[in-house]
């Protein structure tokens, strides 16, 4: 094997396509649980962004942690990877442009990524939120073991 073979079978190899779901999974069920806590800050937050219609706030500061904890506890369980990586990647899309804008203005505002409030937003949050992009496809392109719901089908296919 020469060596550029060996790395593309390090990089498609799918135990790294488990430990980035994880990762990613991680981000998501912290980021929604902080932010379930504290829905009026979050709701501060994203109006600062200056994207969102006023009466859109409120709605989305509501429902937005719900959906990241949802998506985080899918991809831990291993439940419909492929659709849950494809919201949590949207979503990743969503807050970079959001953040890639936002730099443009140069408006001092708080990421609120993890905290309410407190972290401003720069291009060490850009090149992070890029690179957490670049995982989920990884996960949506090579992820195919430890799923949950292939145990569920194998133990309803011996019923």
């Amino acid at each position: 094997m020469n060596m550029m073979t060996q790395l593309k079978a390090m990089l498609t190899h799918p135990y790294l396509a488990l430990a980035l779901r994880l990762y990613i999974a991680g981000l998501f069920v912290y980021a929604g649980m902080v932010k379930i806590n504290y829905t009026a800050e979050f709701a501060e937050t994203i109006a600062s962004y200056r994207m969102i219609p006023y009466w859109g706030v409120n709605p989305m500061a509501i429902t937005m942690p719900w959906i990241e904890l949802i998506v985080g506890i899918m991809l831990v369980c291993g439940i419909r990877v492929r659709s849950a990586i494809a919201v949590a990647g949207a979503l990743l899309v969503m807050f970079t442009v959001s953040i890639a804008v936002n730099l443009i203005w140069k408006s001092p505002i708080d990421c609120g990524c993890f905290h309410t409030l407190g972290d401003t937003i720069g291009w060490k949050t850009l090149v992070r939120d890029i690179a957490w992009i670049a995982m989920a496809a990884h996960v949506y392109s090579y992820d195919r073991i430890f799923r949950l719901e292939r145990k569920i089908e194998w133990i309803a296919g011996e019923m």
